[in-house]
């Protein structure tokens, strides 16, 4: 009968565990094959000691050793120099699911659903039925703990098999141990481009990674500062949805409808608040918990209709373009690359949440010219190796025609052919990812735009760069001839005519023509106190410290054009240098670039100009970017058209 089948149906019903859920579905997580399995597990610890690091103040040096005991087995160790974990706490963060402190955080971060490290405990134990193996320790003058867990996937708890203290060298940190059926053989590759690509984007970070065999890899950190910390911040209207709204109202503690938007969301000043209000026909002063779903309703759709300013960007942080290019360059030394250019957007907003692109381009060398392009992809400083085909990183760089950059590119779309390696980096609160996996980022049309207007910033760089190294390639041959051949023939045939040598400047600006804008960049280590200086009161200050580097930029200004020449000369330079030494004095200087306003200058007359730059590493800047401005620039080799900030 219907009535007892749907009874028997009630008794069969029962609550399935988070744990369970995804013993079940371990491909959700990454798990999907043994090859998969060895590199997620690494990328799950190593996410996670960043983490602990970066939070904690501390320079990250991380040790990753993969044993392979048996051909289906691997042990994965990864070991951090973090702040370590309470043992009280241990269960839950390495051997509960879905428990974390980033979940509901409005900030940048690895991970937020406090799967990952759980995720791979549990995979462990299912594959290989052994426990894992936790080591912490929290403070230099204190033992260390050794716990070995196991997880009850029916109540998603970690169980404690054994807990002893132990001695440990070290002054504080974690390490995690877990066996795990695994591909070592296939896996192993996986493992080292994840921790090369790791490296790039954390330049912070230094990574050792052990294979089986005992080799040794070792990823060093090419910057001494850490990262940006982010603040955390409210969520922002554009981006909640209607329930989300209403459960916000009743965990709120305002009383006020003003107060309420003011207080729980980002972006809501008092002018803005009352503009929602209005547009809603809502009284401000109305209780949020007594709010009806239809006033609800009219307030979400407020939203939408009220200009409410972008939402603060203190919440990221993105590696800036020194460091990208730096990671760059010391990870393809040994390919020699021609040029590495980078670029970064201005923060940007999609359904409420901040995110900002930056992308490099590494070109030439002994990169191959008839294979496609290598796509280096990374969302909050992770690295995505699988999916490239589903990611919006590659949609948008496969939408950009490349071919008016010079890359081959046969149907005016798709991923271009070229000697280049392309690397972008979204940075966000909320990275729209296609699965729990982290592997691509979702089709979002707001950051896939992003991308493209950075890459094409980047290709732009490059097609300066090429002109102007073609041009210059061109007129050097006159040049040679003015500067060595030229004075050379009226030398002698001065001497064999018996007469005084003839004036040759009517002769050369005739032959050449052009504005000639020659420089070159220069390194000189610090040596002494370290040099406080400030060039006016417009000009950025700062401190160049003993014992680094002075970057030394010299450009040659020659006028060989008939007639005088007046112009304005514009040198760029990173953000984070400080301004030494200018010669001579210039118009202006800002947080990126000098303008000198260069007074006429006479046919074959030079100008000299000099300034130098500190704060950076030897390499960061070796190459100036010059623009000119009341001059055709037609005229000018060594230098481009201004178009302004």
């Amino acid at each position: 009968m219907p009535e007892a089948i749907a009874y028997e149906l009630a008794k069969k019903q029962k609550e399935i565990s988070v744990a369970e859920f995804f013993e079940r579905n371990k491909h959700i997580l990454g798990f999907g094959n043994p090859t998969r399995a060895l590199f997620t597990s690494v990328k799950e610890g190593v996410d996670n000691a960043l983490d602990a690091c970066e939070e904690s103040g501390i320079l990250p040096d991380i040790y990753v050793e993969v044993k392979n005991p048996t051909e289906e087995e691997c042990v994965v160790i990864v070991e951090d120099n973090g702040p370590g974990i309470i043992k009280q706490q241990v269960p839950h963060i390495f051997a509960r699911l879905l428990y974390g402190s980033r979940f509901h955080s409005v900030r940048q971060s690895r991970g937020q659903q406090g799967i990952g490290i759980s995720a791979v405990l549990l995979y462990g134990q299912l594959t290989t039925g052994k426990h894992a193996k936790i080591i912490s320790k929290i403070q230099d003058d204190q033992p260390a703990v050794l716990t070995e867990l196991a997880i009850d996937t029916n109540k998603n708890r970690g169980e404690v098999q054994h807990q002893e203290i132990m001695h440990w060298d070290k002054p504080s940190g974690t390490r995690v141990e877990v066996n795990l059926n695994a591909d070592y053989k296939r896996g192993k590759r996986f493992v080292y481009d994840y921790l090369q690509s790791t490296s790039i984007v954390n330049p912070h970070a230094r990574i050792t990674f052990k294979e089986a065999d005992g080799t040794e890899h070792v990823f060093e950190r090419t910057a001494d500062i850490l990262p940006k910390k982010c603040e955390e911040i409210q969520p922002h209207p554009y981006g909640v949805e209607l329930g989300t709204l209403i459960k916000m109202s009743k965990e709120t503690k305002a009383r006020k409808l003003a107060s309420f938007l003011k207080t729980d969301f980002s972006s809501m000043g008092d002018r803005t608040a009352n503009a929602v209000c209005d547009e809603a026909k809502l009284d401000r002063n109305l209780n949020p918990a007594d709010i009806s779903r239809d006033q609800f309703l009219a307030l979400h759709q407020a939203f939408k209709k009220v200009k409410i300013m972008a939402p603060s960007t203190e919440c990221l942080s993105p590696i800036g373009e020194i460091l990208i290019r730096r990671s760059l360059k010391n990870e393809t030394r040994e390919i020699s690359p021609e040029f590495i250019f980078t670029a970064s957007r201005p923060a940007s907003v999609f359904t409420g949440s901040p995110f900002q692109v930056e992308v490099g381009i590494v070109y030439g060398g002994n990169l191959p010219k008839d294979k496609p392009v290598k796509l280096l992809r990374f969302a909050n400083r992770i690295p995505l190796l699988y999916q490239q085909g589903d990611c919006a990183i590659t949609t948008a760089i496969a939408s950009i025609d490349w071919r008016r950059y010079g890359l081959d590119q046969p149907s005016g779309n798709g991923i271009p052919i070229g000697p280049a390696i392309f690397l972008t980096h979204v940075a966000s609160t909320k990275i729209p990812y296609t699965s729990e996996s982290k592997e691509a980022i979702a089709d979002v049309e707001e950051i896939e735009n992003e991308i493209k207007l950075a890459f094409r910033e980047c290709a732009r760089k490059i097609q300066l760069h090429i002109n102007k190294k073609v041009r210059r390639v061109k007129t050097r041959e006159k040049f040679d001839l003015i500067t060595k051949i030229l004075p050379e023939i009226a030398k002698k045939s001065a001497h064999m005519l018996n007469k005084p040598i003839p004036p040759l400047e009517k002769v050369i600006t005739k032959i050449m023509d052009v504005v000639w804008i020659e420089d070159v960049v220069e390194y000189e280590k610090v040596r002494g106190k370290p040099i406080q200086r400030k060039l006016d009161a417009t000009s950025p200050t700062g401190q160049i410290e003993s014992g680094g580097w002075i970057a030394k930029s010299t450009i040659m200004v020659v006028n060989y054009k008939s007639k005088p020449q007046k112009f304005n000369l514009y040198a760029l330079f990173p953000k984070d240098a400080v301004v030494g030494e200018v010669k001579p004095k210039p118009t202006k200087v800002t947080d990126s670039y000098i303008k000198w306003s260069l007074e006429s200058i006479d046919p074959t007359k030079k100008i000299d100009i000099l300034f130098e730059l500190a704060g950076l590493n030897k390499g960061d800047f070796d190459e100036n970017e010059l623009y000119v401005q009341n001059i055709n620039p037609a005229y000018v080799i060594g230098a481009d058209k201004w178009e302004g900030e």
